[in-house]
């Protein structure tokens, strides 16, 4: 039995082509007029959602409206107040196996000496406790096929040329693509991501583009929360706008719109693209603005 328990600890994921992958066209995360409450108040309801295998997923909107909460009830962390969410065709906090978490991001302390390879590697065997495996066993079919996945990911992230530097030696962009492969080596079909803010927006843009590849290599779905959607804008499928306690949910081009986001918010507000392409929203009533004033969204210009 423990060399059973320890195979699937080990486990190296299928074929790409087949990670992710819901019979029936079954969502990856699917949530029906869901609803939660914090210290008794209503911070979001009447969310529908559907992110199918593969798909790309923003959960926009300004501070305070609950988004990192989402990725805590898709977790099974907190419970829905009302309606229904379903994870991997299961209940919320069942397939935690199945799911590649990255919380916000820290600073990593630049003393850290621990190499990028090694933390990808944590993702794999972490969970491991107790004396090495005598030397013959390091070179078993098993430990051959983590080694191979661990350079796999790395490789998919496009961290190969810095895995094997001491972490502290990366910058911001490349310790978040190793944490990305770190989440990604034990081949999650779902993958949620914290705010990419730490990050300047050209890094923001690269490590986006990179998830956007993996969601397609290897048929993972990933959700992130995101407090500026233009670096990330090329790469979505859909995007979750949280406001107001209320939600709109469909691909970018119909829900970041002046009709969408004057209605979630009740006032008038105008979504305009700037010269580059930029998106820039332009509230004319109140509750649009970070400081519930007039004015521009951060998160979207």
């Amino acid at each position: 039995m423990a060399r059973i328990r320890e195979a699937v600890r080990y486990r190296v994921p299928p074929q790409a082509t087949t990670v992710g992958r819901r019979e029936g066209g079954e969502c990856v995360v699917s949530l029906r007029g869901a609803a939660v409450r914090v210290g008794g108040r209503t911070l979001w309801s009447g969310v529908d959602l559907g992110v199918g295998a593969g798909e790309f997923t923003a959960v926009l909107g300004p501070n305070g409206v609950g988004k990192s909460t989402l990725l805590k009830v898709i977790l099974g962390i907190l419970p829905t107040a009302a309606g229904e969410a379903r994870v991997l065709g299961e209940a919320p906090g069942r397939t935690g196996h199945r799911i590649g978490y990255l919380p916000q991001r820290r600073n990593v302390d630049p003393s850290l000496r621990i190499r990028g390879i090694d933390v990808v590697r944590m993702g794999l065997d972490g969970d491991r406790w107790g004396v090495p495996l005598p030397l013959p066993s390091r070179f078993s079919a098993r430990r051959r096929a983590a080694r191979d996945r661990i350079a796999e990911v790395i490789d998919l992230v496009g961290a190969s040329a810095y895995a094997h530097r001491p972490l502290g030696d990366c910058s911001g962009g490349q310790q978040q693509r190793l944490l990305i492969a770190q989440a990604l080596v034990r081949g999650p079909e779902l993958l949620l991501d914290e705010p990419l803010d730490s990050l300047d927006l050209s890094h923001q843009g690269a490590v986006a583009a990179r998830l956007g590849l993996i969601c397609r290599a290897e048929g993972v779905s990933v959700v992130m929360v995101a407090h500026d959607v233009n670096p990330i804008l090329p790469w979505l499928d859909r995007v979750l706008y949280l406001a107001e306690g209320g939600a709109a949910a469909g691909p970018p081009q119909q829900v970041i719109t002046t009709q969408t986001l004057s209605r979630l918010y009740g006032a008038p507000v105008e979504v305009l693209r700037a010269g580059d392409g930029r998106l820039v929203v332009v509230g004319g009533g109140h509750g649009t603005g970070e400081g519930g004033g007039h004015g521009h969204h951060p998160e979207l210009d």
